[in-house]
């Protein structure tokens, strides 16, 4: 089971990319728990995430995340994958972030 978060300004704009992500893993057989919230709550949730990816918008929060999680990755969504809702280029760079 592979734990990915995502963390945007108020946790609402990452909600469609995370159901597209869901279906991304579902049809690969890959067990994860892919969820979203605001940049308020990331420190709650961090402990349990394998890996954490800040929409761009919130890109300016990558340093102090990346303290939040210790070793584990934590990204910034590229751009264009963003934009396009891309759910499965962002759960592949997800999974490459983990197997590292």
């Amino acid at each position: 089971m592979v734990r990915i978060l995502l963390v945007c300004a108020a946790g609402m704009s990452t909600s469609l990319l995370v159901e597209k992500m869901k279906e991304a893993a579902q049809k690969r057989g890959v067990e994860a728990e892919i969820w979203a919230v605001s940049a308020s709550d990331a420190k709650a949730e961090s402990e349990r995430a394998d890996v954490l990816l800040l929409g761009p918008q919130v890109r300016y929060l990558e340093r102090e995340m990346s303290a939040l999680m210790g070793s584990k990755p934590t990204e910034v969504i590229d751009m264009r994958l963003y934009g396009r809702m891309d759910g499965e280029g962002v759960l592949d760079r997800a999974l490459n972030l983990i197997s590292k």
